[in-house]
């Protein structure tokens, strides 16, 4: 990682991920916990999840992206990688507050794991009823 370079630092989050974003200008590299952007990321619909605001804002290959992601499954993760880019090319340029906002992509995803109930199996999932 270039050490001379400005750098944009946000936070995503969705689910229980977090996302630790650093954005500096580059070549258009994306790197995750240590690895490239297409081995942290096999399936294609994550990384088209995880580009979407470079695309929006015309920044595609003009940034390079440093992500630290910790906890919750791949679709949590690439949400939460979503998230922290988008709020970094905010920082880079306010102007393009109204064009992420249009998407949806500065709004954290409230959405989440629904806890369980006491006398229930899950969250909703009730233990069989009989009558006799």
């Amino acid at each position: 990682m270039p050490e001379n370079k400005k750098y944009y630092i946000t936070v995503g989050r969705r689910k229980e991920s977090i996302a630790r974003v650093r954005l500096c200008s580059g070549t258009g590299t994306i790197t995750v916990n240590k690895r490239a952007f297409d081995e942290y990321f096999p399936r294609e619909t994550h990384r088209i999840i995880v580009i979407r605001p470079l695309e929006i804002t015309g920044s595609t290959g003009k940034f390079d992206v440093f992500a630290n992601i910790s906890g919750g499954g791949e679709s949590g993760q690439a949400g939460a990688l979503r998230h922290g880019i988008a709020r970094a090319l905010l920082k880079v340029d306010e102007g393009q507050r109204t064009t992420l906002k249009k998407d949806g992509l500065l709004t954290r995803d409230p959405r989440a794991k629904e806890r369980k109930k006491y006398g229930q199996k899950r969250a909703r999932k009730h233990f069989q009823f009989s009558k006799r």
